[in-house]
């Protein structure tokens, strides 16, 4: 189905979307983040796919298969948002027509995909950009400062622990409770985090074991199809405790809670912990450098990162505190600025923050602490890229904290 009347008379940086789920509405960021910069095209396989793009975007061409697109000619850059297991094969098939990409993390549901984009993507020089958002949020934006300045010294340390509370809503009620369609949570959901645990700490994992469990809901007998639904449809806070959930997808293999131990290539050690029956939804990180500790106690506005640099007693107040900027709930603000960045790069060329390197690792990490933890929690250790493939992406991004030899 396909209807290519308004593509045509659209000026400037010419955008589309691949997939009208709940997420494509970073669409809408597009025409705020760049001058002339426009979404004029949006693609799914599903009619009520395309119903949707047609009323978030009622100026865009609606197309029922890429290949369309594509033959249609036309579009600078594309915004895929599409479930995880379909970010490999649609990446690709982007790159090698030239359309520059912006890639939903992550970038792929297993490290052999993420590789296969990543080659693609060097081998083309096509750009493409992976959505990693949280590197603009106002915590992580603000935690990286005070450890640029040096205030807690050389990073040795990173914890995290994610309290996941709408978990039970946000991913097991559709494709994201099916492992063959997300890998693990520790890619879909950990892979902010884990690139945020690389940023942090200037280096990548390198040596990863991993934990976890399907605990709560994989006992949960109530299912249900829910194929044409988004979950804003489903989510209310009224559904708790965990236990009597009802609706989940017909397939829930995918662990509910999980951890992960990372040695990276400096020496910093970092763990990261998830839960996904929680009744708090936060980000817990801590920073433990030579010379102090940092700690957020939220991880939106109105929260707080401690730095603790004095020796003392047990102290709730930090030696110095930094109020969290940004947006009281979600991430829109990180959102723009990623949409902002990525616009910038594939028309001025612009250096970036976020890396298609860090967004592989992170996939690296995430994918082998999920095939530790279902094989005994056996240690794996993360291959390293081709030269030629870390070679082309270095020279996209800004220096900081990407490795450009080994």
């Amino acid at each position: 189905m396909t209807d290519t009347t308004a593509a045509a008379a659209a000026p400037g940086l010419s955008v589309a979307v691949i997939g009208a789920g709940a997420r494509s509405y970073i669409g809408r960021h597009v025409s705020a983040a760049r001058e002339g910069a426009r979404v004029v095209a949006v693609v799914d396989t599903t009619e009520i796919g395309r119903e949707r793009g047609r009323q978030n975007f009622p100026d865009a061409a609606i197309y029922g298969d890429l290949s369309e697109l594509i033959a249609a000619g036309g579009i600078q850059a594309a915004i895929v948002t599409t479930p995880d297991h379909t970010h490999e094969a649609i990446a690709v098939e982007l790159l090698t027509a030239g359309i520059a990409v912006y890639l939903e993390k992550p970038l792929a549901i297993d490290l052999q995909g993420a590789d296969r984009v990543l080659t693609t993507a060097a081998e083309t020089g096509t750009p493409l950009y992976v959505g990693h958002n949280m590197r603009h949020s106002g915590v992580v934006r603000t935690m990286r400062e005070i450890i640029e300045r040096g205030e807690i010294g050389e990073v040795k340390a990173v914890w995290v622990r994610h309290f996941v509370g709408n978990g039970g809503d946000y991913y097991f009620k559709d494709w994201h409770a099916d492992r063959s369609k997300t890998g693990t949570l520790l890619l879909q959901k950990a892979s902010h985090d884990i690139d945020v645990v690389h940023y942090l700490a200037s280096g990548y994992t390198r040596r990863v074991v991993g934990m976890g469990d399907l605990m709560v809901y994989g006992g949960i007998t109530d299912r249900r199809d829910r194929s044409g639904e988004t979950m804003p449809e489903w989510f209310s806070f009224d559904n708790w405790p965990p236990a009597s959930q009802t609706g989940l997808n017909p397939v829930v293999d995918v662990e509910d809670v999980s951890m992960m131990m990372m040695t990276l290539d400096n020496g910093v050690q970092a763990s990261y912990q998830q839960c996904h029956f929680t009744p708090d939804y936060w980000r817990n990180y801590t920073v433990i450098g030579t010379e102090g500790r940092l700690e957020n106690f939220g991880d939106t506005a109105g929260g707080v990162v401690k730095v603790w640099n004095r020796r003392h007693e047990w102290q709730a107040d930090g030696d110095v505190e930094y109020p969290i900027e940004g947006v009281a709930s979600g991430h829109a603000d990180a959102d723009l600025l990623t949409m902002t960045e990525f616009l910038d790069h594939v028309i001025d060329g612009a250096p970036t923050v976020v890396s298609p390197i860090a967004a592989r690792e992170a996939v690296a990490a995430g994918s082998l602490a999920a095939e530790s933890l279902r094989s005994g929690s056996v240690p794996f250790t993360v291959p390293d890229l081709p030269d030629h493939v870390l070679e082309h992406f270095s020279r996209a991004t800004t220096p900081a904290p990407e490795r450009t030899s080994r």
